[in-house]
C-alpha cells in the first residue's frame, strides 16, 4: 500500500463516482478501478458498493476513509514541517554563551529576535566558558555559541567576529586608581599595574583577553604582584567588588556592581579589544542554524550602524 492508493480511494469515496474521480486524478477509469480492487484485496476488506450510478461506501469503507484521511493529513503536516526545517523556520536550536558575552546587550537582543521572528524554532540556551562552548559545538551538543576570544580552533569550527569593544580596567571602589577625578574617562597607565593583584579567568577556560593583558605587561616590563584565577567572568567581577584585586573586563560589563566597582580605560598604547564572537560548525549552515547565523549577522550590522 502506498500513499497514492490512499489518495485514489479518498477521491473515489468523496466523488462517489469512479469516472469522475479518475478525471480529478488525471488518469483513466479502468486503471483506477484496478487500483481500488487491489487495495481491497490487500486489506481483505470490501470498501465500496458498486452500482450503475456510481459507488458508495461500505461500513468498512467508511472506517477506512477516516483512517486514510488521517494518514494523508499527517503526511502533509510532516512534509510541511520538513520544508520549514529545510527553510530554517522550524526545529531545535541549542545556543550557548559565556557570561561576558551574555552581558553584552547584543546577545539577549539576538535571542529575543529569534523567539519573536521564528516562533517555529525551539530555542534552548546554556552557559559555559569559552573552552566548554567550543568543545560542545565540535561534538554537536550545541549548534552555535557566543564567546569572546576563541581559546581553541578545532577543525571544522568557524569563528566570526560580530562586534568589538574596548576592555576596561575594573577596580574596587576604594582602590587608589579609582580615587581620581573623572575616573571613568581618565586612562590608566599600564605601569600602574606594577605590584597589583590581578584577577583572571582561568587560562584553560578563556585565556584570550587575559593572555593578551599578560603579554602586554611582559612587553612593557610591568610585573603584577599576584594572580587569582577564576572560572567565570562574573566571579571575576564579584572578587573585584570584594576588593580582592583588579581585572580587565569588556566595556559592556561596566555598570555591574556599580556601587562597588569603578571601570577605567587603559592608556592608548595599552588598549585591549574584547570581541564578541559567534562560533558554529562550518558545515552546519542550514535549517535553524543558518537562520540564526543570518539573524545574528543582521543585528550585529544594525548595532555597528547605530
Amino acid at each position: 500500500m502506498e500513499l497514492r492508493h490512499l489518495r485514489y480511494f479518498v477521491t473515489v469515496a468523496e466523488t462517489g463516482h469512479m469516472t469522475r474521480a479518475a478525471g480529478l486524478l488525471g488518469m483513466q477509469q479502468p486503471p483506477l478501478s484496478q487500483q481500488i480492487k487491489a487495495l481491497e484485496q490487500e486489506l481483505g476488506l470490501v470498501l465500496l458498493h458498486r452500482h450503475p450510478k456510481g459507488v458508495s461506501l461500505t461500513d468498512g469503507g467508511r472506517q477506512f476513509l477516516g483512517e486514510a484521511k488521517r494518514l494523508l493529513r499527517d503526511f502533509g503536516d510532516m512534509r510541511d514541517r520538513m520544508e520549514r526545517l529545510a527553510g530554517g523556520q522550524y526545529g531545535l536550536l541549542t545556543v550557548g554563551f559565556t557570561s561576558s558575552a551574555a552581558a553584552h546587550a547584543f546577545t539577549p537582543a539576538v535571542l529575543r529576535a529569534c523567539r519573536s521572528e521564528q516562533p517555529g524554532i525551539a530555542l534552548t540556551m546554556t552557559e559555559d566558558n569559552a573552552a566548554g562552548l567550543i568543545d560542545a559545538i565540535a561534538k554537536s551538543r550545541l549548534h552555535c555559541g557566543f564567546l569572546r576570544v576563541p581559546v581553541a580552533q578545532p577543525e571544522g569550527i568557524s569563528f566570526e567576529t560580530l562586534l568589538t569593544e574596548p576592555a576596561l580596567l575594573a577596580l574596587p571602589l576604594d582602590h587608589r586608581l579609582a580615587a581620581v577625578p573623572r575616573a571613568s574617562t581618565t586612562p590608566v597607565p599600564l605601569a600602574e599595574l606594577e605590584n597589583e593583584d590581578l584577577i583572571l579567568v582561568r587560562k584553560p577556560g578563556a585565556p584570550g583577553l587575559y593572555a593578551n593583558l599578560l603579554a602586554l605587561c611582559e612587553r612593557h616590563g610591568v610585573r603584577p604582584r599576584s594572580f587569582i584565577e577564576v572560572d567565570r567572568m562574573m566571579m571575576n567581577m564579584n572578587l573585584v567588588a570584594a576588593g580582592a584585586g583588579i581585572s580587565v573586563v569588556p566595556a559592556s560589563m561596566r555598570g555591574m556592581h556599580a556601587h562597588s566597582i569603578v571601570c577605567r580605560p587603559l592608556e592608548k598604547h595599552a588598549q585591549l579589544e574584547a570581541p564578541l564572537t559567534l562560533a558554529f560548525r562550518g558545515q552546519d549552515q542550514q535549517g535553524p542554524t543558518a537562520t540564526f547565523i543570518a539573524l545574528a549577522r543582521r543585528i550585529a550590522q544594525e548595532c555597528r550602524a547605530a
